[in-house]
């Protein structure tokens, strides 16, 4: 891994910058006025970002410079496109776009050969639906979707399924502070919920041990089947801390019924 301590595409990585909270929204604020050198900077103080990301592809065969090459597009895709008013850490918001970006990449080049009327399709409807979301303040549905582009919803489900890779539960996504959020923790279960074995196991008494934003977290994700990221954006804190208070919680709670 020595590649990303030393050199990137000419870049230094061992003199990046580090940007403070309070210079990242003084800057963003000059970004939105319309201020190129804020805007240059904030890309410069977000590479390790990038960094952090493209070592979950180390297993690709793909030259490391040109996935950092990829991950920048996504990183100014993401500066130009993030609404600091959404109570969201902009890198909560960034890293998805970053991998979704060099994912893209990796199809596109990909042995197996994708048609480009079909990977535009599901480009389409991915970019559809990441305006729909912000502009909802919720996901649309595939009719929505459908709708947005004018494209049949069957069209739709065969690019984008034609343009997926297997991707593990068990793929760590972001390292924020020592703790990692994997693909599992993205992803909510309406259908079949864990509230069943909650309620017969009848976990009330082990609730009223949690603290009160414990006791929130664990209800949004397992009574009503929230996504990490979702519960992150409701309670105003970053999905790292959410799985980390998840977590505790529940081994607190497993630690309490056991000796019952």
């Amino acid at each position: 891994m020595a590649a990303y301590k030393v050199e990137i595409c000419g870049v230094n990585t061992s003199t990046l910058p580090i940007l403070k909270e309070e210079e990242k929204a003084s800057l963003f604020k000059r970004i939105k006025e319309g201020d190129r050198d804020a805007r240059e900077e904030y890309i410069k103080g977000n590479l390790r970002l990038v960094l952090s990301v493209i070592r979950r592809f180390s297993g690709s065969s793909e030259n490391v410079d040109d996935l950092f090459q990829i991950g920048c597009i996504g990183l100014i895709k993401s500066i130009d496109n993030f609404d600091p008013t959404m109570n969201v850490k902009f890198s909560t918001y960034a890293v998805p776009m970053i991998i979704g970006e060099i994912r893209r990449y990796l199809r596109d080049n990909n042995s197996v050969r994708v048609s480009r009327s079909m990977r535009d399709t599901a480009y389409k409807a991915i970019h559809a639906q990441e305006i729909m979301t912000r502009r909802n303040n919720q996901d649309p549905t595939l009719s929505e979707v459908a709708a947005e582009i004018g494209i049949p919803q069957e069209e739709i489900v065969f690019a984008l399924d034609a343009i997926q890779s297997p991707v593990s539960l068990y793929d760590p996504i972001y390292t924020d502070g020592g703790d990692t959020l994997y693909v599992m923790d993205q992803i909510s279960d309406k259908k079949n919920r864990e509230d069943r074995w909650i309620r017969d196991l009848s976990l009330s008494d082990a609730m009223k041990r949690l603290s009160e934003r414990e006791h929130r977290i664990i209800q949004l994700r397992f009574f009503e089947g929230k996504t990490q990221m979702e519960v992150a954006n409701e309670i105003h804190i970053s999905q790292a801390q959410v799985s980390r208070l998840e977590k505790a919680a529940l081994k607190n709670m497993k630690q309490f019924l056991t000796v019952q």
